[in-house]
Parts: structure tokens; sequence; C-alpha cells
């Protein structure tokens, strides 16, 4: 079973940092576009940040920038998200994602494979 599994959300001050990862299982998605989604209770799923197969080219949301990193380790198969200066707005269910397409890809119907996200909470 092809499977993208998120860990290290959880509850954090205004300030803190977390650091989401997301390890394939049951196949290898090399060659594929990773990304990392949100969604928010009452809101519409948003793409947070991305980052193409080689050269490790990325993407930020305005929302993010400057304090988000997204990056990728081939080896392990694995995506990470390295989330500084955490805000209550940044509460959500975050989600990783897999696109068969090698490029930066910020249309979201273009992403196959989920996860089934894991939980951030910033308490203020």
């Amino acid at each position: 079973q092809v499977q993208l599994v998120e860990s290290g959300g959880g509850l954090v001050q205004t300030g803190g940092s977390l650091r989401l990862s997301c390890a394939a299982s049951g196949r290898t998605f090399s060659g594929y576009a990773m990304a990392w989604f949100r969604q928010a209770p009452g809101k519409e799923r948003e793409l947070v940040a991305t980052i193409n197969w080689s050269p490790g080219s990325t993407y930020y949301a305005n929302s993010v920038k400057g304090r988000f990193t997204i990056s990728r380790d081939h080896a392990n198969d694995t995506v990470y998200l390295q989330m500084n200066y955490l805000k209550p707005e940044d509460t959500a269910v975050y989600y990783c994602a897999a696109s068969p397409f090698a490029n930066i890809v910020l249309d979201t119907t273009l992403y196959d494979f989920w996860g089934q996200g894991t939980q951030v909470t910033v308490s203020s």
C-alpha cells in the first residue's frame, strides 16, 4: 500500500518551532515534486510550500515565507517542513502530498498522493 506518513505535529506556543516529516511507504517518490498543504477549521486547503525533484527549487506561500523551510532527503525518501516563529494563525492540519511532475507544482489537482495529516496547534 502506497502511503505518505506525516509526523512531528503537536502543540507549541507562539514563537516556537516544529519540524514536520513526511516519509514514503510502499513505493519511492523519486522524480516527484513534494509539497506541504494545510487546512484550518472552516477554511479551504492551502498550499504552504513545495519543492521540486532536483535541484531542490522551492516555493512558499507569502504567509510563511521567511519562517518555514521545506527540504527533502532523497536517500531516505523523506520531506521535511521546518516551521519557526509559529503564530496562532498557523494552526491547522498539515498534509504532505506528492505530484508526478518533477518541477514546482502549484496546482492542487496535480497531486496524486496525500498523507493522513498531522495537527499543528499554536497557542497564544
